[in-house]
């Protein structure tokens, strides 16, 4: 075809018969010739070309970009497993209120509000945006609903699920973060065959461990309470992921509203990433005091339960501590969370809640004694593989992507 295509004869009349413009086939050739050509590639180029094309993506974006991205990033990784433990750990020492527990999560929301301060001062062109629009309230105050249903199911779920388990069933985020994320906000998430694959191989690490559930069932607890803290631990990774796809979503709007030109992911306009936090945990902590009052067992039951408290220390002393570090811990974590959805996606911070998994399970067995069975070592290999896929699938699509703008870029010029 190249060659027919060069010739000035009778063979470009074929071509002119089946009207295949030259400037259309001529990027067709190239990568028909470069990806016959990829197994030809030494290892050293394959790896200069993925040094090459991860260099373009860092200088496109300042260094404060990267640095607030990583910082959310670490966020995650470390609060959500503290957060995690905690909340199993409050179990261990005598409590019992799923209430307390999922108010405890949102009863630090002043500390987000304490970071706004530095932020105004500190950033270049933050400016406080309060108060927010009407219909930005509304938004806030149904993310906030969402936020206290979503507590409530993990706390249920911690209540009769060993930390480990629960940790390996929530990697079912990403699934629902993908999917969500590709039907509400589809510009920032694509879905390639790498993340359909991830999805797959994660569901089916959630399925081996629903396989073997009675292996670490504790004490006391019944097959429909396992079941139970099975389905509620499911159905809270599935609005988790609906939570990071909404207010990706709100900061779309938000920012499109104020103007903003480069589609809201700068450093320089990272306070309404604690703006929205603070009104999102305010919310949630509000309609979560409602329940613990109306259908809860009440406030003066934290009195009752830190009189006979264990952990900790034991005592009042130990209630405050575990219930303090967890509502500090918690909204850490969604700092981190919501700060990895504004600058990068609501897949890449559902990619990254499925990475604290590994990180959960082995900190639940060395310090709860948590049981690890074979189907439970499988799923959490299953797991790593999956977001492994999903890590590689996403670098050759990055590198495909910087491949075909070069490639624009080349036909542009000439």
């Amino acid at each position: 075809m190249e060659k027919h295509g060069g010739d000035g004869g009778g063979n470009g009349l074929r071509h002119h018969a089946i009207r295949i413009p030259l400037t259309a086939a001529a990027p067709e050739v190239a990568a028909m010739e470069e990806d016959s050509a990829e197994p030809n590639v030494s290892l050293r180029e394959k790896a200069s070309k993925i040094i090459s094309v991860s260099t373009a993506a860092y200088r496109s974006k300042p260094g404060s970009f990267w640095a607030l991205l990583v910082l959310s990033a670490g966020a995650m990784l470390t609060a959500f497993p503290a957060s995690s433990l905690l909340s199993r750990l409050y179990y261990n020492g005598g409590g019992q209120s799923k209430w307390i527990l999922s108010w405890s999560a949102v009863a630090g929301w002043p500390i987000p509000a304490l970071l706004l301060l530095p932020c105004y001062l500190l950033l270049d062109g933050a400016s406080p945006t309060w108060p927010p629009p009407p219909r930005l309230c509304l938004w806030y105050a149904l993310l906030g609903l969402l936020s206290a249903a979503d507590n409530l199911m993990y706390a249920w779920a911690y209540a009769y699920l060993p930390a480990s388990t629960a940790s390996l069933v929530a990697a079912s985020s990403l699934a629902f973060s993908a999917v969500f994320g590709r039907l509400i906000v589809k510009e920032k998430n694509r879905m390639g065959l790498s993340t359909v694959n991830a999805i797959v191989v994660i569901t089916a690490g959630v399925v081996i461990v629903a396989l073997d559930s009675g292996s670490d069932r504790y004490p006391g607890v019944t097959g429909k309470q396992y079941a139970l803290g099975f389905v509620l631990d499911v159905a809270g990774s599935a609005l988790h992921g609906l939570i990071f796809a909404l207010s990706e979503l709100a900061f779309v709007t938000h920012l499109a509203a104020a103007g903003s030109n480069d589609g809201g992911a700068s450093s320089s306009r990272f306070h309404v990433v604690l703006e929205q936090q603070v009104a999102v945990s305010l919310s949630a902590f509000a309609f979560t005091s409602a329940g613990l009052a109306a259908f809860g067992e009440g406030f003066g039951a934290m009195r009752r339960e830190a009189a006979v408290f264990r952990a900790g220390g034991g005592g009042k002393a130990g209630y405050a501590m575990v219930l303090g570090w967890s509502a500090a811990t918690f909204q850490l974590g969604v700092l981190g969370a919501t700060g990895v959805v504004y600058l990068g996606s609501t897949v890449l911070a559902g990619v990254l809640n499925a990475v604290r998994v590994p990180v959960t399970s082995v900190a639940a067995v060395i310090w709860f004694h948590d049981p690890m069975s074979g189907f439970k070592i499988l799923s959490l290999v299953i797991t790593v593989w999956g977001f492994g896929s999903y890590m590689v699938g996403h670098s050759g699509a990055a590198k495909k992507t910087s491949r075909d703008r070069s490639r624009s870029g080349r036909q542009t010029m000439s």
